[in-house]
């Protein structure tokens, strides 16, 4: 890659001492179900400002339809069952420690939403239905309005952070750096520099921040993720020195809603879980030849069969066929879905439902110790946005929000630790970032986005091939070199350098990685191999990742 890629440690140039001064005891960047609840875990011991990019209500997570994976009772069976079940979807890259943690967290974050008033869907005794989907044997996912529990559990969650005192929300507030007295490795995160339309650039002081900005599935032109999901705060950690961990894995959601000139939306696996089938055009069923599990196999085997399907086929896209529904079951199961559907003149009563598969989850991230620390001091991750071993090459479906209340409740409390009286004051530090003006050309950053997009798309996405990914690291050099040697003064600019420095961690580690194994798919090197049965996490200024061992599981050790 372009030298550029790993000179620029700050976006723009600024002098701190001239900027407004904000101070706090923990600031917290993003406002899906990870940082709105670690926010309310370090409220318990300071202050803390939340950072939305947009409004309070619009992240990934107030999009998401599938539910919270979460056994209630206290069976250990159960318990087990949902721990070797995400250990198996996980392609022999899971931290199981990690994986204990989070499966045995949620009964009390359960419990605790509920307290505070989140709606469940229950049955017709009152007890919390427990619907089913891909790679899970037992009926274990929670669910909220049939088909919104995202925006429910960001209703609930946004409530409790409003009203509580010591949480101070900026809305429509863009983080573009994260700070550093140095570049030194111990040189601690002190607070980010953001931007807002209103009060322009500000300084923020912390003694410990929180990366929970989400994933970057806005750097595929077929997603399912909100716009404005572009890499932001993994772009951040990672011009900060932070390490970043297994970019290769991008999981691909089966089933996006697939109509000509349309938006990609998400048709939750859920629709899958209440019985529904994927079929082609001549309404043939396909899934059960491939996995045993047939339509509720893990997603990376379902994405993979519809795009062989399709290569077979000529089609362009498949079809869910839920017509076997008793009347009225899909509307009231799904409701919101059915509403969208509608203005497309589709009827899942009497109409296949055009499907195709989307980036839809950001595996890799920003590496994390089983506390949510980065390798920086002061630095902290949780959520999509850090990578903590839990879904190792495959995420389980709906781990992810339960990885949201879990992680972002154990790392807003365990951010605590920084407050130590030896790290003095909090008092503005000396920081100058110089970037020098370009003598160099531009280009239209509206091109580069759908450029870029389009080529990790076509070349990045469900299956990969080293000559063809060679390729797309030349064009994202190419397109490097005449955009992050710019200084822009909005947030298009900043995305796009963003997601430029993302795609680059993606494909650098996707050609590292020469195997295939959980959502990473290789044609030239089809089978996975022990080699890479490891972490390949990447700093800035090295050009190769160091390998950092998986921990065993207790099986494991037991044998």
């Amino acid at each position: 890659m372009h030298a550029l890629f790993d000179q620029r440690r700050y976006l723009i140039p600024f002098r701190a001492s001239l900027l407004p001064q904000i101070f706090c005891d923990t600031l917290i960047v993003g406002t899906g179900v990870a940082g709105l609840r670690a926010a309310l875990a370090a409220a318990e011991h300071g202050e803390v400002i939340l950072l939305a990019k947009a409004d309070l209500r619009r992240s990934s997570t107030a999009w998401a339809q599938g539910g919270i994976a979460a056994v209630l009772g206290a069976s250990e069976s159960a318990v087990r069952l949902h721990v070797e079940d995400t250990i198996a979807t996980g392609g022999g890259l899971c931290n199981a420690a990690v994986v204990e943690a989070t499966v045995a967290g949620a009964r009390p974050r359960i419990e605790e939403l509920r307290r505070w008033g989140m709606r469940f869907d229950v049955n017709e005794e009152g007890e919390i239905s427990l619907g089913r989907e891909g790679g899970h044997r037992e009926s274990r996912i929670l669910h909220a309005d049939g088909d919104a529990t995202g925006r429910e559990l960001v209703r609930c969650l946004g409530a409790q952070v409003m009203a509580n005192p010591a949480i101070r929300v900026f809305e429509n507030c863009f983080a573009l750096d994260l700070l550093t007295v140095s570049e030194a490795d111990n040189s601690p995160v002190v607070g980010a520099i953001t931007h807002h339309p209103k009060y322009g650039l500000q300084m923020i002081w912390s003694w410990s921040t929180i990366i929970a900005t989400g994933g970057a599935g806005g750097v595929y032109r077929e997603t399912t993720n909100p716009a404005g999901t572009t890499g932001d705060g993994i772009a951040m950690a990672c011009r900060a020195g932070a390490a970043v961990a297994d970019m290769a894995f991008i999981q691909f959601h089966p089933t996006t809603l697939y109509v000509a000139g349309a938006e990609r939306s998400l048709i939750t696996e859920a629709v899958r879980g209440e019985g529904a089938h994927l079929v082609d055009r001549r309404g043939q069923r396909f899934m059960q030849a491939a996995h045993p599990m047939a339509e509720l196999a893990p997603r990376d085997i379902v994405s993979r069969s519809i795009i062989d399907h399709l290569a077979q086929t000529g089609d362009t896209h498949v079809f869910l066929d839920a017509r076997h529904f008793k009347p009225g079951f899909f509307a009231q199961r799904f409701p919101g879905i059915a509403a969208q559907l509608a203005r497309f003149d589709i009827d899942p009563e009497h109409d296949l439902i055009p499907v195709h598969p989307g980036a839809h989850y950001t595996i890799g991230g920003i590496f994390v110790d089983a506390c949510g620390r980065t390798n920086r001091p002061g630095l902290y991750a949780c959520g999509e946005a850090a990578c903590s071993g839990l879904h190792g090459a495959n995420r389980l479906a709906s781990n992810s929000l339960l990885e949201g209340l879990v992680y972002g409740e154990i790392t807003g409390r365990t951010c605590a630790e920084q407050r130590e009286p030896s790290n003095g004051p909090r008092t503005p530090k000396r920081i100058i970032s110089d970037i020098p003006l370009s003598e160099h050309g531009g280009l239209d950053l509206a091109d580069v986005r759908s450029s870029l997009r389009s080529v990790m798309w076509r070349h990045l996405g469900i299956v990969r091939d080293g000559r063809t990914m060679d390729d797309v690291r030349e064009m994202i050099d190419f397109w490097g070199r005449y955009t992050l040697d710019k200084i822009f003064d909005d947030p298009q600019g900043w995305e796009t350098q963003n997601m430029l420095l993302v795609s680059s961690l993606i494909c650098n580690s996707a050609i590292w990685r020469t195997e295939s194994r959980g959502v990473h798919s290789r044609r030239d090197f089809p089978e996975p191999n022990d080699e890479f049965r490891c972490h390949d996490v990447w700093r800035r200024g090295h050009s190769e990742p160091a390998r950092v061992a998986v921990a065993p599981s207790a099986a494991e050790v037991g044998a």
